[in-house]
């Protein structure tokens, strides 16, 4: 069995699909857990036209991919891949923490919820920019 499987692997469009269809669904489960810690409904909110939150879950978007874009370029196998990028994830989920944390003066989420789009750029960029300092440790 892990003949044929390393065979189908072998295929460049095989490995890509393989590697494509984890990273969405991972994608997928990693935004579930950011829409679980945050107080507003994401996709709510994008729908009524809240830019703020567009930019944030975009940003979230953008750094979850970036990890498994490091984490596909520096392992072969997609299980390593899966656990670089959940690492990743798990240092993105505390950083969104500590800046809620660092910011005493106003709540993050409240801001992003009330279209705040200066909070949310930042925290667009915050998500971006920490997903190319994991993104760079991967092995």
């Amino acid at each position: 069995m892990t003949k044929e499987v390393d065979r189908l692997m072998a295929n460049p469009f095989v490995e890509t699909l393989a590697f494509f269809s984890v990273a969405v669904l991972a994608l997928i489960v990693f935004l579930a857990v950011f829409e679980l810690v945050t107080k507003y409904k994401d996709w709510d909110e994008i729908k009524n036209g809240n830019v703020a939150v567009a930019m944030a879950t975009g940003g979230k978007i953008f750094g979850i991919c970036n990890l498994f874009r490091f984490s596909i370029l520096n392992n072969d196998s997609i299980l390593h891949a899966l656990i670089w990028a959940g690492y990743g994830f798990v240092l993105l989920l505390v950083a969104y923490f500590i800046f809620e944390f660092l910011t005493p003066y106003f709540k993050i989420d409240e801001q992003i919820k009330n279209d705040n789009r200066a909070v949310g750029l930042i925290s667009m960029m915050i998500s971006i920019s920490l997903s190319y300092v994991v993104g760079a440790s991967v092995t």
